[in-house]
């Protein structure tokens, strides 16, 4: 995907989330910001400010500007949803890279946080709960993976998702739930990948076990790709023979997880 085609992803995403009027902040965050508070070494501070080029804080999805009440249980406290949109350049783009960069991002940001990330060439967005973290008063931590989906080559004009991701179309019952609908999203979009089709889980239980059949199938891939290579290289028959057998019973696997995809 070229810059230009990029940007222009960029900018449908943030226009099919219509992002209520009330809610809309468009600031610029400070660099400097985000190192303060998402970098705990001195190299991670270093990486979020040579790493991006900058960054907005779209908007802040709260009962007074969203009408979606707060949420709150012994270990979470949900009283705001930021959307935000960063920008990265292109001598910080690399995987392990972009990974950290992420993490980041997320880690700086008090509540919640729908980042889209723009890298040369490609779109990503990331989701994350979050938690109190239990050893540190009044500090929050990652509650969980990071849930994201790189919209590439593979996945350049996402309607589906693109139609599931307005606010209006997640629940309202209260802001973890919305949060929630949209990680259910992403998890669609990456489960489409693997079955064709796109749907987004009904029940918490039907997402749960969709976010687990994905993991485990990344994992089925891995290792079939791993013994697809042995197999290639190896020269006794009996070795092969017991190579291909095992990539036959993976491949038995994949398709039963598949199956938990739909």
């Amino acid at each position: 995907m070229s810059n230009d085609a990029a940007r222009a992803l960029h900018e449908a995403i943030v226009e099919s989330l219509a992002l209520p009027a009330s809610s809309r902040v468009n600031q610029r965050v400070p660099k400097k910001m985000l190192a303060e508070y998402g970098g705990a070494t001195a190299t991670d501070r270093r990486l979020l400010t040579e790493g991006i080029e900058e960054a907005h804080w779209l908007a802040a999805i709260k009962p007074a500007t969203a009408a979606v009440p707060a949420w709150r249980d012994e270990v979470r406290e949900y009283l705001e949803v930021a959307v935000l949109s960063v920008e990265l350049r292109a001598s910080h783009a690399r995987a392990t890279q972009l990974q950290r960069l992420t993490e980041l991002v997320h880690r700086a940001v008090p509540y919640p946080v729908l980042l889209i990330l723009l890298t040369p060439g490609a779109v990503e967005l990331s989701l994350a709960h979050k938690r109190a973290a239990q050893n540190e008063a009044g500090k929050v931590v990652l509650d969980g993976d990071i849930v994201s989906l790189a919209l590439d080559a593979g996945l350049s004009h996402p309607a589906s998702l693109l139609a599931a991701l307005p606010v209006d179309a997640q629940p309202h019952t209260h802001l973890h739930a919305l949060y929630q609908g949209w990680m259910d999203c992403l998890i669609a979009a990456q489960a489409e990948r693997v079955t064709g089709s796109f749907s987004v889980a009904v029940t918490p239980d039907q997402a749960a076990i969709r976010r687990a059949a994905l993991l485990e199938h990344q994992r089925l891939e891995l290792e079939a790709a791993r013994l697809r290579a042995l197999a290639a290289k190896e020269t006794q028959i009996a070795k092969r023979v017991e190579q291909n057998l095992a990539l036959q019973r993976l491949q038995g696997e994949l398709t039963a997880v598949r199956a938990r995809l739909q």
